[in-house]
């Protein structure tokens, strides 16, 4: 009999899993996809996701930035003039790190000193600005030079009838110089005036470095070069503190006399002689007693302080009194650019720490301050430089760079004036000696001839926990400095005798420069720091003048008939830079997070010693060159970030050891 069942196509006998037939039409099966697969392309979507939302991002922060930007072509309405300073002014503002910004740490807003001088000056002459705010509540202060810049675009304002009005909680040291100038001095009733004046200790590492067994190997030349002093020594040397205490009184009675002139009725010495017994005489009230001695005018909240402007410059909105009619300062400073009249000044800025190689705004580096002066002498419209120097110096290496630079533009038949703003010291005055003429102000902390280099040995701190280096050496400088197994005589010799060399070139420098004798010089070199009216007394400065004398004494030199304005050969950021600033940057939730009252202010004081002991502990781990650096002069400046550069020289090189 024969079977006649059909056995399906797909079928493989009797013991065949039964397959549905598809659907007429139905597309095959896809085969199943591995997991390693899956996996890839679930990161590719969370890619392309990632992507799309930056994307997205950036053009609506893109969009933001360029419709808050403050804009030239604006117009600007009427009302007060208002500079709320919650930062620092400085020569020049330092770029904003967005990946540090990132990192969480509060940064500070830096206001450019000729920004702020030049908004005051054309409001004084502008009927839009009807007064001038000065809100100080959360200032930190700046280099003195700077502050009497302010004060005195502030008395221009007051000599056009118009009302200044300061504000603070409490007034510090700095805040005070400029609010002196003002018409009204307003304090909140739980703030006051709390005036410090110059000076305040530093620390001194020489107890914890025999315990440690760390040898600091220092080569200086100068009896006063402190800088080294917290390595050698428990306490300042009497030479340290002479010098110290004659410019630190030198700028403070300059302090004084400008605060009694613009605030004569002030009863300011009884005040800062026995500010606790006012107060308590006050009833502990330091705004009461600042108010009885005359140093403010009004107690109130910001709030009242805002009211009595907007009696001024008028109301926006009539149902918040207190919401006057303001001009921002970057609004006004965007509006009232600088006049551009006639012959080209270059203006070189020399601001900060002079370090090898190139560094940003706010830092000097050799090669980049080099860069700009060349630039400059190869342009034919510039007729002059003016090197503007708010510096304390640095690598010598980076300072002699610069001067060469200098003297190229000299070889080029161009004028060379120096401007010293705050200091002007050790480095600082290195790259200010190839100049025709140099201007200081009273104030300007100047000299410090001198130079010194260190490098720290290990081998005590190996031995006190039984590690010893031991090797061979085929000559006295073999494997020297060996920072781990000791230091060698030979090589300590060595070093002294390049660092008495690079002195003797910085004396001889400033001889031929200064026209004096070299015996003359000594003496008033050695590293001595002097204040501005004493370093004219004794020929390290021409004469007294800021920036605009030292233009004029540069477009005569350079035989300019006319007019002539300033063109500044500095890096500027790119506008992405700006962007990533602006986005990442010091913002309005930094900057209420700063201290308002005095005692927050004072608590300051803390952040500043953590500042001075990385910078101290900098020069056992990163100095290497040798300096012709002023460290103590570093206090009279606005305290700024210091970036990071490479170095050069054959002492510079021994420091990557430490690395």
């Amino acid at each position: 009999m024969t079977d006649t069942t059909s056995t399906p196509p797909n079928s493989q006998g009797p013991w065949a899993i039964p397959v549905r037939a598809a659907p007429p039409g139905a597309p095959a099966p896809r085969p199943a996809t591995s997991f390693p697969r899956k996996v890839w392309n679930l990161l590719v979507a969370i890619k392309d996701g990632l992507a799309l939302i930056f994307l997205l991002l950036f053009f609506v922060v893109l969009f933001g930035l360029l419709t808050g930007r403050p804009n030239a072509a604006l117009p600007v309405s009427k009302g007060a003039l208002v500079l709320e300073l919650d930062g620092v002014v400085t020569e020049q503002p330092a770029e904003v790190d967005p990946l540090a910004a990132l990192s969480g740490g509060q940064q500070l807003r830096e206001f450019r000193v000729r920004d702020v001088v030049h908004a005051i000056e054309t409001a004084a002459d502008d009927d839009r600005v009807s007064a001038v705010v000065l809100d100080l509540d959360r200032f930190l202060g700046g280099g003195q030079v700077s502050l009497s810049e302010i004060g005195a675009a502030i008395d221009k304002v007051r000599a056009k009838k118009k009302p200044v009005l300061a504000f603070a909680t409490a007034y510090t040291t700095d805040s005070y110089q400029l609010a002196a100038h003002a018409s009204e001095i307003w304090s909140d009733p739980i703030g006051g005036v709390a005036i410090a004046g110059p000076g305040g200790s530093r620390l001194y590492y020489k107890g914890l470095m025999d315990r440690l067994g760390i040898t600091a190997h220092i080569y200086r030349v100068g009896t006063f070069k402190s800088a080294v002093e917290p390595f050698l020594r428990s306490d300042q040397s009497p030479e340290a503190r002479e010098a110290n205490l004659a410019y630190a009184g030198v700028l403070w009675d300059d302090w004084l006399g400008e605060v009694k002139k613009a605030r004569s009725k002030a009863k300011l010495d009884a005040f800062i002689a026995d500010t606790p017994g006012l107060v308590k005489a006050a009833g502990n009230d330091l705004s009461k007693a600042s108010l009885d001695a005359g140093l403010v005018d009004k107690l109130g909240s910001h709030m009242a302080f805002d009211e009595r402007v907007a009696e001024i410059s008028g109301v926006s909105d009539d149902s918040r009194p207190w919401d006057y009619n303001a001009i921002p300062l970057d609004t006004w400073v965007a509006a009232n650019p600088p006049e551009e009249k006639g012959s080209t000044i270059g203006v070189v800025p020399v601001v900060g720490e002079i370090v090898d190689g190139e560094a940003s705004n706010g830092t000097a580096g050799g090669e980049t301050i080099a860069n700009h002066i060349l630039d400059a002498a190869s342009d034919d419209a510039v007729k002059a430089i003016v090197l503007r120097v708010d510096s304390p110096g640095g690598s010598v290496m980076a300072s002699e760079q610069i001067r060469q630079a200098l003297l190229a533009a000299k070889a080029k038949k161009k004028p060379i004036v120096v401007s010293m703003a705050n200091v002007a010291a050790s480095g600082g005055y290195w790259v200010s000696t190839p100049a025709d003429r140099i201007f200081a102000e009273p104030d300007t902390i100047t000299g410090s001839i001198g130079v010194f280099g260190i490098l720290p040995s290990f081998d005590k701190a190996l031995a006190k926990i039984g590690v010893n280096a031991d090797g061979i050496a085929t000559t006295p400088l073999s494997g020297q400095p060996d920072l781990l197994g000791g230091v060698n005589e030979t090589f300590n010799q060595l070093a002294q005798a390049s660092v008495e060399d690079i002195y003797a070139r910085f004396t001889g420098l400033v001889a031929k420069s200064r026209k004096q004798p070299i015996e003359k010089v000594r003496t008033i070199a050695e590293g001595r720091v002097w204040a501005g009216g004493t370093a004219r007394q004794i020929g390290l400065v021409d004469q007294f003048g800021g920036l605009p004398d030292a233009m004029a004494a540069a477009a005569k030199l350079a035989k300019i008939d006319g007019d002539y304005h300033a063109e500044y050969f500095e890096d500027e950021p790119s506008e992405f830079s700006k962007m990533l600033a602006e986005l990442f940057g010091p913002d309005k939730d930094q900057t209420a997070r700063a201290p308002r009252g005095w005692f927050g202010l004072a608590a300051l004081n803390r952040q500043l010693t953590e500042r001075r002991l990385v910078q101290d502990l900098s020069l056992l781990t990163d100095a290497g060159s040798v300096q012709a650096a002023c460290l103590d002069c570093r206090a009279y400046q606005p305290a700024l970030p210091r970036r990071a550069a490479g170095t050069k020289g054959w002492l510079a090189s021994i420091a990557l050891l430490l690395n």
